[in-house]
């Protein structure tokens, strides 16, 4: 009888043992997740010709149709770097002779909003997973090139300045573009705990350009150019 009572105690205290070490493998399954993340974005191909290395934070919520499988909703916003193109300039129309190579620089973001089909692996402290979907994105683009001008004279104590006034270098917009479009990402990730660290791919159809006669093709494309996006996005969060 005292046999029996010993292991009866002893079979409840290791299966306590192994639901609390099970309970801290994983937070709690939840029919609804959310997340939020930040990374590194990174052009490829010919758009890292054109825009440099950035950023990017995202929100998602995620409906678990299955402990397996589920639907993200996800709003992501990419900041990008500058790069300089230099363009020939010419001082009238007619000036075919004494072009002067000159800067210009874009300024752009992306945005974002996709859903996307959920691969998980249920349990476990360390859970990977892979992710397929569309989405649509917005990509506005400001084209500025240095400039000139005359500034009078100011004070300003809430700028800590007071300037004689005299000529100094301006950024000139000489251009402001928006392009709104369909694109798809897929990629994968791990989940540590109540944290995640994930890799992208998005690929945007961006609009089609015909290459005007007598126009500077700064692309190495031939034919009529496409805007089409290429990305790769790491991003670290957390997912509750």
């Amino acid at each position: 009888m005292r046999l029996t009572t010993t292991l009866v105690i002893a079979t409840a205290l290791l299966l306590g043992q192994s639901n609390a070490s099970h309970a801290q493998s994983a937070p709690p399954d939840k029919r609804v997740n959310f997340s939020f993340g930040a990374g590194w974005t990174a052009p490829t191909s010919n758009v890292r010709d054109r825009f440099g290395d950035g950023y990017n934070f995202n929100l998602g919520v995620q409906v678990n149709a299955t402990p397996v499988i589920g639907i993200e909703f996800l709003y992501g916003f990419n900041g990008l770097g500058e790069k300089n193109i230099q363009i020939p300039v010419h001082a009238a129309p007619v000036d075919s002779v004494d072009a002067v190579p000159t800067d210009f620089f874009a300024n752009t973001n992306m945005q974002y909003g996709t859903v996307n089909l959920i691969m998980q692996r249920p349990i476990g402290m360390v859970r990977p997973y892979g992710l397929v979907g569309m989405g649509v994105y917005y990509r506005p683009v400001e084209i500025t090139t240095p400039s000139v001008g005359w500034v009078n004279g100011y004070c300003d104590p809430y700028w800590y300045v007071c300037y004689p006034g005299g000529f100094v270098e301006t950024d000139r917009i000489i251009g402001d573009r928006s392009s709104t479009d369909f694109g798809m990402d897929f990629g994968g990730g791990v989940h540590f705990g109540y944290f995640y660290a994930e890799l992208r791919y998005h690929y945007i159809w961006g609009p089609k350009f015909e290459v005007p006669a007598g126009a500077v093709n700064v692309s190495n494309e031939s034919g009529d150019l496409k805007a089409n996006g290429k990305f790769f996005l790491t991003t670290f969060g957390v997912r509750f």
